[in-house]
């Protein structure tokens, strides 16, 4: 895939790869040099549970996980 650096100096990452792993405005990335000309970028804060509770929130009909009412935790 291809983008350009704007004249502020930022890449735009294309809308398939944004959509492809739930990439949201915000959300931070690292980035390093490895060579001249190559670099290597990765998101910030995603863990290798990333998108669990969506996944089981669309196993509903399966019965695998079911949303309950949880209290606050505010008057402990």
């Amino acid at each position: 895939m291809k983008t350009t650096v704007s004249s502020k100096g930022q890449i735009v990452l294309p809308a398939e790869l944004r959509q492809r792993d739930d990439i949201e405005p915000g959300q931070e990335f690292d980035i390093e040099r490895l060579d001249r000309g190559e670099y290597r970028l990765v998101r910030r804060g995603v863990g290798p549970t990333s998108g669990a509770v969506d996944w089981l929130l669309e196993c509903p009909a399966k019965g695998y996980f079911v949303p309950i009412e949880s209290e606050s935790t505010d008057s402990l």
